[in-house]
Order: C-alpha cells, then structure tokens, then sequence
C-alpha cells in the first residue's frame, strides 16, 4: 500500500504572499528610518541646546562672611553688549537654610560686569551662588 502524502492547498487571499524573509527585511528597514530619525531627533535637540547662547551668565568667584548679617561677594557677570538684566544671588547657612537672597542690577554698558556687593543674611552665610539671571526688556 503506497499512501502518497498530499498537503492541503491554502485558500487563495487568505494568507500574504510575502515570505517571512521578505516580511524580515521591511520590518528590519522600517526599524533602521525609525532609528535614524530618532538619532537625528536627539542630535538636532542637543545641539540647539548646546549652541543656544543664554543673553546674560554669572559667577560668583569669591565671596566673604563679614558678620553674622552681611556677606561680600564678587559678581561677574558676561553678556552681550548693550543688555541690561538682574542677577539673583542666594547664600545658604551651615545648615543649609536661605539666609539671604536678593536681585543685583546689572547695567547695560559693556559685554563684561564685575563688581564686589554686600548681601545681607539674617544668619552667617556660608555659601554664595547666583541662581539666575534675567535680561531687562
């Protein structure tokens, strides 16, 4: 008895032509656009991030403890010529309270600002720092 294998034919329009290596291959380059957009996503947005130059920075390179309520700091501050702004300074105490906080005028002449200022604490400061500057319109 010769039994002859058959296979069932399958239903024209039921299945994809395609093979799954064909199948493979769309999917391998639908991922490999995908990854390039996103990488170009990530270049674009860390490069305007980058090269985006911010209109007034600040420093404070040094600063001293006077007494218990004042605080001298040197604020240098680089901007564009012609740009005015306000620089928010902030000193902490030892236990890592605000004991003083206040917005320093910058003047608008010059691309470079330095001045030594007095900031008044409510406790002896231990820390100086500029939180931000912000340009005058």
């Amino acid at each position: 008895m010769d039994r002859s294998r058959t296979t069932a034919a399958v239903p024209v329009g039921r299945y994809s032509r395609r093979s799954d290596a064909e199948a493979d291959r769309r999917l391998r380059r639908a991922a490999v656009v995908c990854g390039v957009l996103f990488l170009g996503l990530v270049a674009w947005l860390g490069g305007s991030y980058m090269l985006r130059e911010s209109t007034i920075n600040a420093s404070v390179p040094t600063f001293q403890a006077v007494s218990d309520s004042e605080l001298q700091l040197q604020l240098s501050v680089r901007k564009k010529s012609g740009t005015a702004g306000v620089c928010t300074v902030r000193s902490m105490s030892s236990d890592k309270a605000v004991v003083g906080l206040f917005d320093f005028p910058v003047p608008a002449g010059g691309s470079t600002y330095s001045k030594v200022v007095t900031l008044h604490t409510t406790a002896r400061g231990v820390t100086a720092e500029v939180l931000g500057c912000t340009p005058r319109k």
